[in-house]
Order: C-alpha cells, then structure tokens, then sequence
C-alpha cells in the first residue's frame, strides 16, 4: 500500500488534481458564505463596502481573472516544454522525470489550474443570481489572482534555477542519497549474515521451488521486504526475489520464487508487495540516480557539448554518491522473521559493480582529457578516505585500471608530475603507499 501510495504521489498530475479539488470546494463554499451573508444583512453592514460587490462588477472581475489566469497557465506549460527539450538535448532524457516530478513545478501549475477554475465556478453560478444582489467572494477572487502572480514570478525564478546543470546535478545527488539512506543499513561490525541466521538457504538448493509470474511489462520500482516477510512468516515459507530493482520485467516472467506450500489464489498477496511501473523511479533504485549522473557527464564530454566543467561536477557527484554508498551494509540479502527464521532473499550487490558502472564509460570518452582523469582521481581519494578497509583496496584497484589506459607516451613532462601527485595522495588515503609507481 505504502508503495502505491507513493507511486501516485509521483504522479505528476496528482498536485494539480489536488489543488483543483480543493478550489472548486472552496468556490462553494464561498458562495454559500455570500448566500449566508445575503439572508443576514446585519453581517454584511459589517463588512467594508469596497470588499463588496454587484453582480456586473462581479462578472466582469471573475472574466478577467480567468481568462488572465488561464493565459497564465499556458505560459507556465510552454515553459516547461522549454526546459524539458534543453534536458532532452543537453543532459539526459532520464533527467526529464526530475523536473517534471519537483514538488515546485507541480504546486505552482496546481496554483494557476486552481486559481482558474475557482473564477470559472464562481462566474458560472454568480450568472443565475438577481441583478440587485451583492457580494464578496469576487474580492476573495482578486487575493486568489494576486497569489497567482507571486506564485507566476516564483516560477520564473524556478525555472531559471532548474535549467543550470549544477542545480540538477545537485537535486539528483540529493535525491540519489536520500534513496540509499532509506533503503540501506550502515554498515555493523557483524555486516555479513550470519551462518546461523541464513542455515535454511542451503537446503533450498535440494527443493523445487513454486513460480510466481509477472502480470504486466514495467520496470521494477519498488520492494517492500518488511510486507514480504510478513506475509512470507504468515504462510510459513520462504520467497526468493529474481528480479532486480530497476530491472525491466516482461509479462509472464518471474519474479519471485516460494519455498513451501502456496496455493495459487494467495500469490496476488506477494505480487503487491513487488510494484512495477512504466519507467525507472529512484525511490529505491540507486541505479537510476546513479544513470543519470553518469549520462549528464559523458553527454558534457561529447563533441557536440564539449563541457568539460560539467563532467567534473559530474564526477565529483558520483564520488558523493559512492562515499555513502560504500558505508552501507550491501552484502545483506537474507532477512528472517522475528524467530530468526529466514524469510525472504534477495539479490546481493557489491561495491565493486557501483564503482566500475558509475566510472567505466567516462574513464573511456574522458580518458585523455586532463582535468577529468584528475577529477576520478580525486573523486576516488575522497571515497577512500571516508571508508574502511575494504572500500580501499576496491578503489586501488579501480585506480590500477585507470592507469592502464593512461597513455604514458602522449602525456607531457608537467602533465606526468601532476597526475603523479594525484597518485601518490591516493595511494596514501588508500593505504598502499608502498605499491605506488610513478607514471
């Protein structure tokens, strides 16, 4: 339920849909104030006359402001045309979903669309009433409309914002972290699964599992574990998850398989714990905010574009991203009930492929340019300065495959005495001083 839910809230059109429900509750109910006001007369000589209104003034106010208002709006959804063909042509189409689902962009359209449709229903039923009636919800109109603007000059500004790479790389580290923070453990001194706790796995092999199939294509957005455990430890068996986040499942392929008896009606019970949708979400997919980070540097470091500042930004990013990523506890892919008894397995992840898929490409296309070979240098100084042992001799080995497609030959005298520097730092914060070899 919790994924679904969270499913719709990324629903681009659920803020405005939101905000519309509300303003056409709020015309009601701003008529039915006046209508109140009308048959009490003693509360309306309260009111200041220049918030009161006849029904001509009235008309021709919720005209102008609806008509302003839905030009408004039009402006607003051209803009964003604007923006999402620069982030098409420019950084990535994957980076299109970041703008299109900020929380911004969507309560401003929601604003205008709101603001919109409150003048509309207030001027349809204003029409019916006599001409001799008077009222105030036009006046709550104009302080409708006068939001509208500061939310209209706001989404310039926003606008304005959003279409310089850094704030977008920023928004997408951000959210790239924020995703491993919910989803991953830090890690523990005890950060494998212990033999005793996982025992069950091993008898698994010598079992026949039971299929439970995908129903329709998508891509796998989100596991909720906590809901499979439960329901795995209320039908006494055990699930094993084959397909991987972010992973495109076709209809009819599996996706999970059970160990013990299931009947087949319960299988829908595990199939919603699983949610697939029509395009990778970095609710828990790491990789798809990893995706874009690498897509944004290599587009930089095209000859079409030929930004090499962007492609450091976007390097040192990625280094963000994996300093926190390698201080979570990745090896865990067993979870067991509150009996300790094993429940559900997934599919283990390792550092090692995080740090090869985020930097392989741009070490190929960026390779011989001297500012991002230094940048993965330093990006790679940073990651292992802020974690163990492990992490460390992961990310010499990265640096040992860099150097190997370093061309010694085309490099100058200075350019050696630089990346050599580099080296040898790395070689420090990495703990293998001794191994170091100038270039």
């Amino acid at each position: 339920m919790h994924s679904r839910w969270l499913q719709i809230r990324n629903q681009f059109y659920f803020i405005p849909a939101l905000y519309s429900v509300i303003s056409i509750i709020f015309a009601i109910i701003c008529f039915s104030i006046d209508r109140y006001l009308i048959n009490h007369t003693d509360l309306f000589s309260r009111i200041p006359s220049y918030l009161i209104t006849d029904i001509n003034l009235a008309q021709t106010l919720l005209s102008t402001i609806s008509s302003s208002l839905l030009t408004m709006t039009t402006i607003s959804f051209s803009t964003i045309m604007v923006v999402l063909t620069t982030y098409l042509s420019e950084f990535s189409p994957r980076t299109m979903q970041n703008f299109m689902s900020d929380v911004h962009t969507q309560r401003i359209l929601g604003v205008f669309i709101g603001g919109f449709l409150f003048s509309l229903i207030l001027l349809l039923i204003l029409r019916e009433e006599r001409a001799n009636t008077v009222f105030i919800s036009p006046t709550v109109a104009v302080g409708f409309a006068s939001v509208c603007v500061g939310f209209f000059v706001f989404f310039v500004h926003h606008v304005g914002r959003w279409i310089q790479v850094s704030n977008l790389i920023h928004q997408i580290t951000d959210n790239t972290i924020a995703a491993i923070n919910r989803y991953y453990e830090d890690i523990t001194p005890n950060d494998q699964d212990e033999p005793w706790k996982d025992w069950e796995s091993e008898e698994l092999i010598l079992r026949t599992p039971h299929l439970i199939v995908n129903e329709k294509n998508g891509y796998l957005q989100v596991i909720d574990v906590d809901g499979l455990v439960k329901q795995a430890e209320a039908d006494n068996i055990i699930i094993k998850v084959e397909a991987g986040l972010g992973n495109y499942v076709e209809k009819g392929a599996v996706l999970l398989q059970t160990y013990g008896s299931l009947p087949d009606q319960k299988k829908d019970l595990y199939r919603k714990h699983l949610h697939i949708g029509e395009e990778r979400a970095t609710i828990q997919d790491i990789d798809f905010g990893l995706t874009k980070l690498v897509e944004i540097t290599l587009r930089a470091l095209s000859s079409g574009i030929n930004d090499p500042n962007t492609a450091v930004s976007g390097v040192r990013a990625l280094a963000r991203v994996l300093t926190v990523l390698a201080k979570k506890n990745l090896h865990r892919s067993y979870y067991n009930d509150k009996s300790d008894s094993l429940r559900v397995i997934l599919k283990q992840r390792k550092f090692n492929d995080y740090l090869y898929r985020c930097f392989y490409q741009i070490r190929q296309y960026g390779g011989e340019d001297l500012s991002v070979l230094t940048a993965l240098l330093e990006s790679l100084q940073v990651i292992a300065a802020n974690n163990g042992t492990e992490t460390k001799d992961a990310i010499w080995t990265f640096s040992e495959y860099i150097r190997s497609g370093v061309r010694r030959s085309e490099l100058l005298d200075l350019d050696k005495q630089y990346l050599n520097e580099k080296w040898q730092l790395l070689a420090i914060h990495a703990d293998k001083k001794d191994q170091f070899i100038p270039l």
